[in-house]
C-alpha cells in the first residue's frame, strides 16, 4: 500500500494544478468560516453596515463541527476536481500503459487511485478539524466540549469519500478531464437537485394518496445522501419560521453513503478491468 501511495506522491508533488486547487479548498474553508463566524456575510449592507446576516451560525463547541463541516461540503468540489484531473491525466498522457509496462497490474493502478481518494478525504477532514477547532476555541474560550458532536467530523469524512469516489468513477468512465469535470459539476449542482425535487414530490403525493407518512426518499440519491449528513446550519430566523424539512435518520444517510461508495468502487473496477489500454 505504501509503495502505491509513494508513486502517487511522485506524480503530484510538483504538479502545480494540484497545489492550486488544494490551496483554494484550504483558504476558502478558513476565510469563509471565519467571516461566517463573525456574522460578516450579510444580505444587503456592507461589512460594517446594517444588513441581515445569512450565515450567522454558532461556532462554539460542539456546534462548530456542523457549521464548518457544512461549508467544507461545498468546497470539497475543488478536491473532487483534483481527483478527476489526476485520473484522466493517466489516460491523456498514457502513463496508465507505462504503469502496466513497468509491472503494475490494472488492479494496482486502480487501487492506487482509490487510496488517493482515501488520503485526500483524510486530509480534507483534518482541515475541517483544524479550522472548526480553532473557531470553536475562539468562540468558547476553551477546548471544553471539543469532542462533543465529533460524529459530524465522521459524517464529513463519509461525504468526502462519496464525492471523491463519484469523481473517480466518472473519470474512469469518461477518461476526458474537461468532459468529466463538466458532467460532475452538472450532475452535482443541477441534475441531482432536480431529481431530488421530482422524487420527493411524487413520494409526498403517493404518501398523501395512500394515507402513509411521508418519507423523503429522494434524499438517498448518490450525493444527496451524504449532503443530508451535514444540513445547513440554520440561522435563528429560519428555526423560528419552523420550515425545517422532514428527513430520515442520520444512520440511514450514513449507511446509504457507504453503500454508494461501495457501488462506485465495484462499478469503477468493472469498467476498468475489461478495457484494453
Amino acid at each position: 500500500m505504501m509503495d502505491l501511495l509513494a508513486i502517487e506522491w511522485l506524480k503530484i508533488k510538483r504538479y502545480r494544478t494540484f497545489w492550486i486547487l488544494l490551496g483554494f479548498f484550504l483558504v476558502l474553508l478558513l476565510l469563509w468560516n471565519y467571516e461566517a463566524s463573525q456574522g460578516n456575510i450579510k444580505l444587503g449592507g456592507g461589512r460594517k453596515t446594517n444588513g441581515m446576516s445569512i450565515v450567522n451560525s454558532d461556532y462554539s463547541f460542539p456546534l462548530t463541527w456542523g457549521s464548518t463541516g457544512y461549508w467544507a461540503s461545498i468546497f470539497i468540489m475543488f478536491i473532487s476536481i483534483i481527483v478527476i484531473i489526476l485520473t484522466t491525466n493517466e489516460y491523456s498522457y498514457r502513463t496508465n500503459r507505462q504503469s502496466v509496462i513497468d509491472g503494475f497490474s490494472k488492479m494496482k493502478f486502480y487501487h492506487a487511485k482509490v487510496l488517493l481518494v482515501v488520503v485526500l478525504s483524510v486530509v480534507s477532514t483534518l482541515a475541517v478539524v483544524l479550522v472548526g477547532g480553532l473557531l470553536g476555541w475562539q468562540h468558547s474560550h476553551s477546548f471544553a466540549g471539543f469532542f462533543s458532536g465529533f460524529r459530524q467530523i465522521g459524517y464529513f469524512f463519509l461525504l468526502s469519500l462519496d464525492y471523491l469516489g463519484f469523481a473517480l468513477f466518472l473519470s474512469i468512465l469518461i477518461r476526458k478531464s474537461g468532459l468529466s469535470i463538466g458532467l460532475f459539476l452538472l450532475y452535482s449542482l443541477f441534475v441531482e437537485t432536480i431529481l431530488w425535487a421530482i422524487i420527493n414530490y411524487y413520494a409526498d403525493k403517493w404518501a398523501v394518496g395512500n394515507h402513509h407518512s411521508y418519507r423523503p426518499v429522494g434524499d438517498l440519491l448518490p450525493l444527496q445522501a451524504s449532503d443530508s449528513l451535514l444540513p445547513f446550519p440554520y440561522p435563528p430566523l429560519v428555526k423560528m419560521m419552523n420550515v425545517l424539512p422532514p428527513s430520515l435518520s442520520m444512520s440511514v444517510y450514513a449507511m446509504s453513503t457507504c453503500v454508494w461508495c461501495a457501488v462506485y468502487y465495484f462499478a469503477g473496477r468493472a469498467l476498468l478491468l475489461p478495457k484494453d489500454w
